[in-house]
């Protein structure tokens, strides 16, 4: 029988006087299942309302990919959840696709 367990973490940054707020789950395992790959595996951005939020999606992804490069951000809705999909690609020449699920402050202000 395999079990694991699993435990939130948030990433909490400033920005002025903005503090910007994500969330992924973490398996026993140490692997992150919201690493964004996907949108099963979304990074959750648990914001309220619109600045915020979209604060929050780029200091993911400053944190992440540091030296990042924005290529396409679009959005995308999926099972009534909406989703930012940013395209990058990163310091190392790498495009990646990132899923942001924003549905917790989407169209809020």
């Amino acid at each position: 029988m395999l079990a694991s367990c699993s435990s939130s973490k948030k990433a909490t940054s400033n920005n002025g006087n903005t503090q910007s707020t994500t969330e992924t789950t973490t398996t026993s395992s140490g692997t992150s299942k919201q690493d964004g790959s996907s949108f099963e595996n979304a990074i959750v951005i648990k914001e309220k309302t619109e600045k915020p939020g979209v604060d929050a999606e780029y200091i993911w992804l400053k944190k992440n990919y540091p030296g990042y490069k924005l290529i396409r951000q679009s959005l995308s809705s999926k099972e009534k959840n909406y989703y930012d999909v940013m395209e990058i690609k990163t310091a190392d020449g790498e495009n990646k696709t990132i899923y942001f699920d924003i549905t917790n402050f989407f169209g809020k202000w």
